[in-house]
């Protein structure tokens, strides 16, 4: 008995003529992400992808978790696969199933014929099939409408496939299909959420991260790198690149009334950003910012600080209120990262009480009056540390 994982498209399956270009991407992505637990032979028919294993000792338990982390699919399953016979397939199906089957108390058969030169229409291999598990198990009951586990059997035109329910996949697209991003990663709660959610409508995506020594410390930093690492099992390899910020922040709290600090504080990074982006053809920033939820990130500071420079400002959590965005930490598995208790430079310098209407036109005579912060910010986007993020990084090298 052979084991795959068949992972189902989602989307993907209603795009046209550059469809092609989509899978080629979602495979590249999976064969990336299993290259290091052995060969796998993949192939794409039907809107299935199908990962079959070539050595038999591979951990597919592994490969399993790995694969339903790749923006792209929809649903997918662990299924066994065998000759389009249907004595086998009902032998193959029991010694399969057959453990989870002595489990449950009801269950039904479901099959799809994609194979017409089978024999046996859908409903009569369901009936069939059904019968024979009946009488290796004669405690179960069929239950068409709710039952403990649906057996699927797919025949298919390389083979029939069994497996039990479809557990659900990431969904979204392939990292890459949309194109490139660079993500503000604060080392809060939020950016991590955003940056999932930009790659899973295909935006291939790295990080940037604002460090202001002695401000922020070193424990701050790798922090940020943690999460870098814990979003990469989603988003793929990526870059982060740590501002050396302290100057520039400094300038601004020297120079700029208290009220605007923090506004001024967010077009400055946007700027940097900017230039950190234009260097390594990125055609986006990414933010996690929410409406209302503090003074910068009202519509009129968020006006403000968008005018700041060309790129657009992708801000996938802005509708979303704190409880939604924490759950999404959670599931995601950067939560506990997130909440470590160290300082980050949009925490240092805040007033007590910031503008939350500021205008245009006073940001930019408060700007103008720092004549100097130009300089400080191309200095700080030319000395930028790069670190390398690779999924399966050891955290703590």
């Amino acid at each position: 008995m052979r084991e795959i994982i068949m992972a189902f498209q989602g989307e993907m399956a209603l795009k046209g003529l550059n469809r092609g270009t989509f899978e080629a991407k979602l495979i590249k992505e999976v064969r990336h992400r299993l290259e290091d637990l052995g060969e796998f032979k993949l192939r794409m028919a039907q809107s299935t992808l199908y990962i079959q294993p070539q050595d038999e000792d591979i951990d597919m338990d592994e490969a399993f978790r790995r694969v339903s982390k790749v923006f792209g699919i929809a649903r997918l399953s662990r299924a066994a696969v065998c000759e389009k016979d249907f004595d086998t397939i009902c032998q193959v199906a029991e010694e399969y199933l057959g453990q989870v089957l002595r489990g449950v108390k009801t269950f039904k058969v479901e099959a799809k014929r994609s194979d017409k030169t089978f024999p046996m229409k859908s409903p009569e291999l369901c009936r069939e099939l059904g019968a024979f598990l009946l009488s290796k198990h004669p405690y179960l009951r069929v239950d068409v409408h709710n039952p403990q586990l649906e057996v699927m059997v797919e025949i298919r035109d390389f083979g029939a496939y069994i497996h039990g329910p479809k557990f659900p996949g990431a969904g979204g697209l392939p990292v890459g299909t949309s194109g490139r991003a660079l993500n503000l990663l604060s080392g809060g709660i939020d950016s991590p959420v955003a940056a999932w959610y930009m790659a899973r409508r295909g935006l291939a995506l790295h990080h940037i991260h604002f460090a202001s020594p002695p401000y922020t410390s070193l424990r701050a930093k790798l922090k940020v790198v943690a999460l870098a690492r814990e979003v990469s099992e989603y988003t793929g390899n990526c870059m982060l690149f740590v501002v050396p910020y302290t100057k520039p922040q400094e300038y601004i709290r020297d120079n700029a009334p208290d009220v605007l600090f923090t506004v001024l504080m967010r077009r400055s990074m946007l700027r940097i950003a900017n230039l950190v982006a234009a260097t390594t053809d990125m055609q986006a920033l990414v933010t996690g910012e929410s409406l209302a939820q503090v003074a910068s990130q009202t519509l009129a500071a968020l006006a403000c600080t968008d005018a700041a420079q060309d790129l657009p400002v992708l801000r996938p959590c802005i509708g979303m209120d704190k409880t939604e965005i924490i759950a999404k930490s959670r599931e995601i598995g950067t939560f506990e990262t997130s909440i470590e208790p160290y300082e980050d430079c949009c925490t240092i310098f805040t007033p007590a009480h910031p503008k939350t209407r500021p205008t245009l036109a006073e940001i930019e005579e408060a700007e103008a009056g720092m004549p100097g912060l130009t300089e400080l910010e191309a200095e700080a986007a030319a000395n930028v540390e790069k670190i390398r993020i690779r999924i399966g990084d050891d955290p703590e090298l």
